[in-house]
């Protein structure tokens, strides 16, 4: 019998999507820019909300092992 799938787990970044640094990247700076945009015109907690979700993706990417993450992906095309 196979095991269902784990769920997603929310804020999950550590998927063969981020896999390119490139993506990584622009996936963190966008959000800090944004926020500097929101700051500049008064909008301080949308500001707020932003440089956080920049904040935690930087984190999330840091901590997230890419090997197993690029191995998982290798398998899982293998398998189809």
């Amino acid at each position: 019998m196979k095991a269902p799938p784990s769920r997603a787990k929310l804020f999950d970044l550590a998927v063969p999507f981020f896999l390119p640094m490139w993506r990584r990247v622009l996936a963190v700076t966008v959000p800090i820019l944004w926020s500097f945009l929101e700051f500049s015109t008064a909008n301080y907690f949308w500001g707020l909300i932003f440089m956080g979700l920049g904040g935690i993706a930087a984190y999330k990417f840091r901590i997230a092992d890419w090997e197993a993450v690029a191995a998982e992906a290798a398998k899982a095309k293998e398998d189809t």
